[in-house]
């Protein structure tokens, strides 16, 4: 789907989820490099941003979450920019971006004369839109992990590795997709304040801080759950050794019993064995021998 839309001589053409003939044929009045075509069309771009005498062209990620694996996608943003134009080719829809498209359609520019529009500002506005988004996607994290940390202490079982291993892989995803473009931020605060002549340096400044904000955001949820996940570990070890614990003292009980039934299955001459109530002897002896193997182990070891 591709939308157009020219506000105040800013001309902005939005395409989500766009095939190749149809990025070409958007872009084809423009003298855009051939590599950069080229990134538009392929994916997996690496984050970055390239400048040129009469354009920028910039490759942002921003996640995507899939309610039905649990997963989150890369969102990949190709963005063209200069001072009269900005295109935009992402790969979802994102609602937060359709509403800033319709407020600039909609826009009624008789009220206010002098409000400036520039191409600098939409795009300070999307990526600002898609960092809000970011906070909202960290607290359903910390929720869910939350909502973990329960599970792990009342009922901890081999179907909580599941969920464990797809938060882990959820947080990796976040962190290597956004920690390079703390860098590529910087580079944009930098080109927009040559291009607008300083203008728009507190609006990317801010940016820069929010996604710094959000990388460490996500390393403390991944520290957090590396900390969840210590103590799945811990308890499933704890309940390893009390059931080889519990196993062992059986074994060692009958131990003495089995010791003293093998004697008497033997076909020799053993001691009192005319006597039947020799049995009851023999009974006693191994409850006195249990019970004094259960005290002594419980004072040693705590059991």
């Amino acid at each position: 789907m591709k939308k157009q839309l020219k506000v105040k001589g800013v001309e902005w053409i939005d395409g989500c989820g766009l095939s190749n003939s149809e990025i070409q044929k958007t872009i084809k009045k423009y003298d855009f490099h051939e590599l950069d075509i080229e990134a538009c069309m392929e994916q997996n771009q690496r984050a970055r941003i390239d400048s040129y005498d009469d354009y920028l062209f910039m490759v942002l990620h921003f996640p995507k979450y899939n309610p039905k694996t649990k997963v989150y996608s890369l969102n990949e943003f190709n963005i063209f920019l200069w001072k009269d134009f900005l295109i935009t080719f992402r790969d979802f829809e994102w609602k937060n971006i359709d509403k800033i498209f319709n407020d600039y359609k909609n826009l009624n520019l008789e009220d206010d004369s002098d409000f400036k529009i520039t191409s600098g500002y939409i795009l300070y506005e999307i990526i600002q839109s898609m960092l809000e988004k970011m906070f909202k996607f960290i607290d359903n994290i910390k929720k869910d992990l939350k909502n973990v940390e329960w599970l792990v202490f009342e009922r901890a079982n081999a179907n909580l590795v599941k969920e464990i291993m797809v938060k882990k892989r959820n947080i990796v995803i976040l962190k290597h997709m956004l920690l390079p473009q703390i860098a590529v931020m910087k580079l944009i605060e930098t080109k927009m304040n040559e291009m607008f002549k300083w203008e728009m340096e507190e609006y990317f400044e801010d940016l820069e801080d929010k996604i710094s904000k959000v990388v460490n955001d996500i390393k403390v949820l991944e520290e957090y759950l590396d900390s969840i996940e210590d103590a799945f570990k811990t308890i499933i070890d704890i309940r390893t050794n009390n059931v080889m614990s519990f196993l062992a003292i059986f074994s060692a009980f009958f131990l003495p019993l089995t010791l003293i039934t093998s004697f008497y299955w033997m076909n020799i001459k053993l001691p009192l064995e005319h006597r039947p109530d020799i049995v009851y002897l023999i009974l006693f002896f191994i409850t006195f021998l249990m019970i004094f193997a259960y005290i002594f182990w419980k004072n040693k070891w705590k059991l």
